[in-house]
């Protein structure tokens, strides 16, 4: 994969980045700048080398047309905060107003582009389209494209994929940390090698559990997916999140992990909720116990203390997706046990990632030194999609 040394002297130059800068909002206010920090080495490199610096990015879901809410005004202010410096931002992507933008530029000067997501092109699975888009974006000016929104990799858009194949290319130094960093988890991790799975859905990570049967050797799984696990050892789960279509394939996975010798660690006690509410009254129960009428909205205090262990003892450990609904202080207490024990694993030697998305979010909400962790990844679904084994088009067409 080529890196920014491979594109030479930048001093003058037009160079386009793509960076992830997809944060959570209240309002016009970023609750969490995780993604926009994360993109500040490779931007001050740039910066510091002379080049013209035009960023593209995208917020929220736009339907491919422009929305105010999903604008990128909360971000320019912030990066240029951060930066130290004017981040002028264009009211558009490709128009008029990003052309007069990208013109105005001088040496070591940057400069955002409007919502990329506000162009239906950018998205399209119509090659053409995004080619078209991107031959838009190179005509703006630039000279060279440094790939740097971890986030967006797993992406095939216009943005990410097909202005890589008209420009000389490069992964920025955080796309470059993110992949060293996970392939060193996936490729030949010191074991114990154990896997932390959390989040909704059992559905959204099938394909990264049937690859890690194949090479972790603990699965510790909490989180809403949990209780299509626990409901294909024949438990009650109230009216907890479950996936009645997977508990076969969950069945399936338990069995392949007692033949290749992976152990599968599932919470033994869960606290159950009258209701998804931060106020509901809960209790903890057993969790081959959890009542008909209750909802699971986090791991039991007993398997938290279990979940540690597992972890402390493990000498790679990649963690992705929370153990409850961390939000809500009385249902945060696995996740906090997670992350705390990681923190203490790595301390102890261990090398640990923090797999993007909520687990990220969760760290930074519950308070946590994300210098505690050994990497905090930006992109939870390019982590999961890497765990999986798939080739992500986005780092691959930085390879010729």
């Amino acid at each position: 994969m080529k890196t920014l040394a491979d594109l030479g002297d930048l001093r003058g130059k037009t160079v386009l980045v793509r960076s992830d800068f997809n944060v959570p909002l209240d309002g016009d206010v970023i609750t969490d700048d995780g993604r926009i920090r994360a993109a500040l080495p490779t931007l001050t490199a740039l910066l510091d080398g002379g080049a013209k610096v035009v960023v593209t990015a995208h917020l929220g879901r736009p339907k491919g047309a422009p929305e105010a809410k999903y604008s990128l005004a909360p971000v320019a202010k912030r990066l240029g905060e951060l930066l130290g410096k004017d981040v002028a931002l264009a009211d558009d992507l490709v128009g008029d107003s990003a052309k007069a933008t990208v013109a105005t530029l001088g040496e070591g000067e940057i400069a955002l582009l409007e919502n990329v997501r506000f162009d239906a092109r950018e998205t399209s699975k119509v090659d053409d389209e995004r080619a078209a888009l991107a031959a838009e974006l190179v005509g703006l000016g630039a000279d060279a494209f440094v790939s740097d929104g971890f986030g967006v990799v797993h992406r095939k858009q216009a943005s990410v994929y097909d202005v890589a194949l008209a420009l000389p290319h490069a992964a920025g130094t955080l796309v470059e940390k993110e992949v060293a960093s996970l392939n060193k988890a996936i490729a030949d991790p010191e074991r114990p090698y154990t896997v932390v799975l959390g989040g909704s859905k059992v559905s959204d990570k099938l394909g990264v559990i049937a690859n890690l049967l194949e090479k972790a050797d603990n699965l510790v799984i909490g989180g809403g997916m949990v209780f299509t696990f626990l409901a294909a050892k024949g438990y009650e789960v109230g009216k907890s999140l479950l996936e009645e279509d997977q508990i076969p394939t969950v069945q399936g996975y338990l069995a392949r992990a007692e033949e290749r010798g992976v152990s599968i660690v599932l919470p033994t006690d869960i606290v159950a909720a009258e209701a998804f509410d931060k106020d509901a009254a809960f209790e903890v129960v057993a969790a081959d116990a959890i009542p008909a009428d209750a909802i699971g909205l986090d791991i039991g205090p007993d398997s938290a203390a279990a979940f540690a262990d597992v972890i402390k003892a493990s000498r790679t450990i990649v963690w992705n997706g929370p153990m409850g609904v961390f939000e809500f202080p009385s249902f945060a207490g696995g996740t906090r046990a997670v992350a705390q024990a990681m923190i203490d694993a790595t301390a102890a030697g261990a090398f640990s990632i923090v797999g993007g998305g909520d687990s990220a979010a969760a760290v930074r909400l519950l308070g946590f030194d994300e210098d505690g962790f050994s990497h905090i990844s930006t992109g939870g679904g390019a982590s999961l999609e890497l765990l999986e084994g798939k080739t992500l088009p986005g780092l691959a067409v930085l390879e010729d």
